[in-house]
């Protein structure tokens, strides 16, 4: 049987592996479908302390896996199918290769998927203009035109961030009114750099080797018109990857999952959460880094304590 099994190999799950293999906890990180997680799909990193010249995504997954394996962190490149939990463990975690894993402590660091419209100009095109943070990717888009997807308050919370560096922002939003709250929806459309395409989406992405324009269709009219853009930011949320677990621990609503009084703890004794699986809010590589920290240190008092 395993001490600590980490699933998800991030930011938050190569942290959490960081400390729990220096505090000698001999944790097993299963990588998951994408070794590395989501960073690995961006091109420049600027905004991790430590990079004053950026670095890339792909890189910077690398250091930490490195960094991880470097204090004894064992890898086993597979994805959890299913798993059956139990307060206090052992946890079992059946894997893709059929293999069972036992494990006494589990943390959970599965990230979320940001939800995309599903063209292949989107998907082709993807780190060459297109992206699903304004947060991360933004500050490449000084000083020219962007197109934001969406009409929730994650959309109206890009758009607005994104006035701080493109020249201006056209928002495409299928219905007629803003799905958003009242205060965020109000100051975006008061914000004379946000122009607002009612009715409307998104039929293609324009460009070679980058975004060049936006082709939108008018769902009224049927009229379809090209929009200017050098970006293209789909802000339709994100969809956490915690399927699997809700039959065994709490999450939100939208399936985030829920954590206990500012901590790592989930409402499962013996199984914790970190980065974007339990965070709507912030989504950043440095923020899941911090809960991947809180996760191995929750982790190792309790194992401590049961022993």
């Amino acid at each position: 049987m395993e001490n600590l099994v980490i699933i998800g190999s991030g930011s938050a799950g190569l942290t959490a592996a960081i400390y729990a293999s220096r505090a000698d906890l001999k944790p097993l990180l299963i990588t998951g479908m994408l070794p590395g997680g989501l960073l690995t799909q961006t091109s420049e990193v600027e905004n991790y302390p430590g990079f004053p010249e950026a670095i890339n995504g792909f890189e910077l997954m690398i250091r930490f896996q490195q960094q991880a394996e470097r204090f004894g962190t064992a890898m086993k490149s597979d994805s959890v199918d299913k798993v059956d939990l139990q307060a206090g463990g052992p946890h079992k975690l059946y894997l893709s290769s059929g293999e069972m894993v036992e494990t006494k402590a589990l943390i959970i660091a599965t990230g979320a998927s940001p939800r995309w419209l599903g063209l292949e100009s989107e998907d082709r095109l993807k780190n060459k203009g297109v992206s699903a943070c304004a947060t991360c990717d933004g500050a490449f888009f000084r000083n020219v035109p962007v197109v934001v997807v969406g009409g929730g308050d994650t959309a109206m919370e890009e758009a607005l961030f994104l006035t701080k560096f493109a020249s201006k922002i056209t928002v495409v939003h299928r219905r007629n009114e803003l799905r958003a709250s009242k205060i965020m929806g109000d100051r975006a459309l008061a914000n004379p750099k946000i122009e607002f395409l009612w009715d409307s989406q998104v039929v293609e992405i324009i460009g070679e080797t980058e975004v060049e324009k936006v082709k939108v269709k008018n769902l009224k009219t049927g009229i379809e018109t090209s929009v200017e853009a050098k970006g293209f930011f789909a802000a339709l949320g994100h969809i956490p990857n915690t399927q699997i677990f809700k039959t065994f621990i709490e999450t939100d609503e939208k399936g985030f999952i829920s954590l206990r009084n500012g901590s790592s703890y989930t409402s499962l004794d013996g199984v914790f959460a970190a980065g974007d699986c339990a965070d709507q809010v912030y989504r950043q590589a440095v923020t899941a880094a911090g809960m991947g920290c809180r996760a191995a240190i929750d982790a190792g008092r309790w194992l401590e304590s049961g022993e």
